[in-house]
């Protein structure tokens, strides 16, 4: 007769999913996250008129490893679209997020809050689309 499995006293089977809140943050000029109510990240940005300059992003040393940036990046350009916005990505990490999802390309602007243009097409070509350079 078998016997059911059971849990050794020094073993834990807890998930302990951490409580992440995205917040934007106007007066500080980024969004932040929020892990347990202490911050742990955050994407800077320069607003311009109808749009958001991305600069940078940060995760703090204690909080990496547990895809708070992209969690971050991704709740952050959820609120540019609700907004009715578009985003400048200046920063390596939102950039290449976009490219990885394809779904935030009719975001991006470029420098003047003009469409930018896929690289090898012609710029004229209303059906180009849009794509990080």
């Amino acid at each position: 007769m078998r016997r059911p499995l059971q849990a050794r006293a020094d073993e834990v089977f807890v998930s302990t999913e951490a409580s992440i809140e995205i917040r934007d943050n106007p007066a500080e000029r980024r969004y932040e996250a929020l892990v347990d109510g202490t911050l742990a990240g955050w994407i800077d940005y320069n607003p311009r008129d109808g749009w958001l300059i991305f600069v940078h992003t940060e995760v703090l040393p204690a909080f990496g490893g547990r895809g708070i940036a992209a969690r971050l990046a991704a709740r952050a350009l959820d609120d540019v679209r609700s907004r009715g916005l578009r985003v400048t990505p200046q920063c390596p990490f939102v950039a290449a997020y976009i490219r990885s999802h394809p779904a935030y390309q009719d975001l991006v602007v470029g420098q003047r809050g003009t469409p930018v243009p896929r690289q090898g097409q012609d710029p004229r070509d209303a059906d180009a689309g849009r794509e990080l350079r």
